[in-house]
């Protein structure tokens, strides 16, 4: 109660609330020596998978165009319209054969039961019901080969659709409404939406470069705070100028242009290195340090840091080049 009376009641709730509050536990860490990757730095470029055109599948003039360059496009999208004038003519001329032809059909039905009715009262001979017969079958063929040629020229108009062959982005236009286009003639450039990294690597490197190596994004290239990790899915086995071509995959590739050049970090090999969470090192006055010992009791020892190695499991690592050695327990500033 007397302290009560001296201490005000906010400060005494704070004094009681920090009396019962644990101290917090520090992180710790055990510095172990490991294999790192020596990291190379190449330049690679973003490439689609593969480029494919869209192409006319009729001759014509370009009536419509539904897509500019970086549109992105889905399978079977219309992309552009092509209309010939001929195949309206046609049309029309087929639908009056047609009109001819239902009505020598018709007639022709009206002539067979006619002659059937005299062949059974026995006026005509049988002949005459096999000639009106035969007329009748050759009319009504005539009539289906006609339809099917208007179910041609019918899909003809639906073929001036211009279709996206695949999933991707428009890369290049060749044409403008109103050009005129041959069948076969490509419309549109599309690549594909699987985007890889092509490096070219010096062939000095070559050796060390392998199917399923692991490669390293700077996050300052790929527009982000955190690197980005992909996999070398295939090594060409042709060295050109004197470097060696190889793809690889890395998540999130969809956002670049295409012919994009980025900076890549490959392995060049192994060798022995220290690696601490960035977290562990504190600087003041530009100097680095870290707390070495346990808990609440800890000594500053200062350190050279070297190169960022970020990985999946320790996104801010880094290489200390001296200062620490196998073994050092290390407590988090």
């Amino acid at each position: 109660m007397r302290i009560s009376g001296l201490i005000p009641r906010g400060a005494l709730a704070a004094f009681l609330l920090g009396a019962a509050a644990a101290p917090a536990t520090a992180a710790t860490l055990t510095v172990m020596e490991q294999k790192v990757a020596d990291e190379k730095a190449v330049f690679a470029t973003v490439e689609s998978t593969s480029v494919v055109p869209a192409r006319s599948r009729i001759g014509g003039t370009v009536i419509a165009l539904k897509v500019r360059e970086g549109d992105s496009v889905s399978r079977g999208q219309e992309i552009a319209t092509i209309a010939d004038d001929k195949l309206t003519l046609q049309m029309n001329s087929l639908d009056a054969q047609i009109q001819a032809l239902q009505a020598q059909a018709s007639q022709a039905q009206l002539d067979f039961d006619r002659t059937n009715g005299l062949v059974e009262r026995g006026t005509l001979p049988r002949t005459k019901l096999d000639e009106a017969r035969t007329a009748l079958n050759v009319a009504e063929n005539n009539l289906r080969a006609k339809t099917a040629e208007r179910a041609v020229v019918q899909q003809q108009f639906k073929e001036g659709q211009v279709l996206a062959p695949d999933d991707g982005r428009v890369l290049k236009k060749m044409i403008t409404v109103g050009s005129v286009v041959l069948q076969g003639d490509p419309i549109v450039s599309v690549a594909q939406q699987h985007y890889k990294l092509r490096l070219r690597v010096p062939e000095r490197h070559a050796r060390f470069l392998k199917q399923g190596d692991r490669i390293r994004v700077d996050g300052a290239e790929a527009g982000d705070a955190a690197a980005k990790f992909g996999t070398i899915d295939l090594v060409y086995p042709l060295i050109e100028d004197g470097r060696v071509v190889a793809d690889a995959t890395v998540e999130g590739l969809g956002q670049y242009f295409v012919g994009d050049r980025l900076r890549v970090w490959i392995s060049g090999g192994d060798r022995p290195a220290v690696v601490i969470p960035s977290r562990f090192i504190k600087t003041e006055f530009g100097i680095d340090t870290v707390q070495l010992g346990e808990p609440g009791k800890t000594v500053a020892v200062p350190v050279q840091r070297g190169r960022d190695h970020p990985t999946p499991d320790m996104p801010d690592g880094l290489e200390i080049l001296s200062g620490l050695r196998n073994g050092d327990r290390l407590v988090q500033p």
